[in-house]
This record gives structure tokens, C-alpha cells and sequence, in this order.
């Protein structure tokens, strides 16, 4: 199994930048994909990006994704920060699976809150 914890998540001001961290333990390999998610109050789960382990990064428009193989941490950077960007964002990760459907990541983190004052 994998063990991800979120962090690094608060409260910014619109056009600010937060890096978040989702850190994993247990057993963890080069095979793995580590994807990010974000669930506002009332929506569904929204999937951000993901990033499969042999990939150094991921960019999406405001939303970069990277990882650090020696630290078993994937780290997904937000750029001029808005406020409809308020969630709690998640981390999960699984041994096959690489898209946005958040039923077939078998691990999760327990998130980690972002709010963007306007």
C-alpha cells in the first residue's frame, strides 16, 4: 500500500502562487501515478493534472505538476491564485491508472485547504 499526506495548502490573496506537497510512504516504486484533485464545497471532485513517475513535470496552464524521486513527493504548483481556485485539494496515486476519474485512484491523501480571498 501507499501512505500520501497533503500539505501546504492556506489562505492567499488572488494572484498569489501556493505549492502544495503530497508525500508518500510505504510501497512506493517507479511505477506509479500520482494524480491531483480539487472538491469545492457542494461540487464534485474535479480532477487538476497528473504525473506519472518516469515524467519530471506536468504543466497545465496555472497548474504545474512535478515530482522529486529521492523525496517520494509530488508537488503540484498554482500560479495568479483566483478565488473560484478555493478547495481542498487532494492527492492521489495508483500503480496503473493515469486519467481524471477519481474512483479508480486507489490512494488518497487527506487534503489539504486553499482559499483565495478576492
Amino acid at each position: 500500500q501507499v501512505q500520501l499526506v497533503d500539505s501546504g495548502g492556506g489562505l492567499v490573496q488572488a494572484g498569489g502562487s501556493l505549492r502544495l506537497s503530497c508525500a508518500a510512504s510505504g510501497r512506493t516504486s517507479y511505477t506509479y501515478v500520482v494524480g491531483w484533485f480539487r472538491q469545492a464545497p457542494g461540487k464534485e471532485r474535479e480532477f487538476v493534472g497528473s504525473i506519472r513517475w518516469s515524467t519530471l513535470d506536468s504543466v497545465k496552464g496555472r497548474f504545474t505538476i512535478s515530482r522529486d524521486n529521492v523525496k517520494n513527493t509530488v508537488y503540484l504548483q498554482i500560479n495568479n491564485l483566483k478565488p473560484e481556485d478555493t478547495a481542498t485539494y487532494y492527492c492521489a496515486a495508483d500503480y496503473t491508472y493515469d486519467g481524471n476519474d477519481p474512483r479508480k485512484y486507489n490512494y488518497w491523501g487527506q487534503g489539504t485547504q486553499v482559499t483565495v480571498s478576492s
